[in-house]
């Protein structure tokens, strides 16, 4: 769920910064002395921003999505997006802290690590020991005889 708000935060941030982008220069005066910049300058440094935002925003989607659905790669889907979610100070850190302790943890582990299968005892052993004396011996399993 953390992941979730994260995303959440980042991308409604990443669309408020983008409209504001959009207002500032286009309503940015020329100077009388000089020329303004071509507008393809700052549609390049838009997309830049808008890459290195959706960078930011979609490992964290997916690693809520993954938790959210105990999908089998929640644990590493959630540490990888925790790394970069890290370097956003507070509130990515404080996600990034919460990931490492919630997946290492024993709760964490009980639910995303894997469990070993059980295994099937045999169903007709050939001998039986209890303690360290030999109950009774079977003997080996034939085909039947068709003829």
């Amino acid at each position: 769920m953390a992941h979730c708000a994260y995303a959440g935060l980042h991308a409604l941030m990443g669309i408020f910064f983008g409209v504001m982008m959009v207002v500032m220069f286009s309503t940015m005066p020329s100077s009388p002395r000089s020329e303004p910049p071509p507008p393809g300058v700052f549609v390049i440094m838009s997309i830049f921003i808008l890459v290195f935002s959706i960078g930011w925003v979609v490992p964290s989607m997916i690693a809520g999505y993954a938790l959210l659905k105990r999908k089998k790669w929640a644990k590493t889907a959630s540490i990888v997006a925790a790394i970069p979610a890290a370097a956003q100070l507070p509130v990515g850190t404080a996600v990034a802290v919460y990931t490492f302790w919630f997946v290492f943890g024993e709760v964490g582990r009980s639910i995303y690590e894997p469990r070993p299968t059980p295994s099937l005892p045999n169903p007709r052993p050939d001998s039986v020991y209890v303690g360290q004396e030999k109950q009774e011996e079977f003997p080996p399993l034939a085909p039947p005889d068709w003829r």
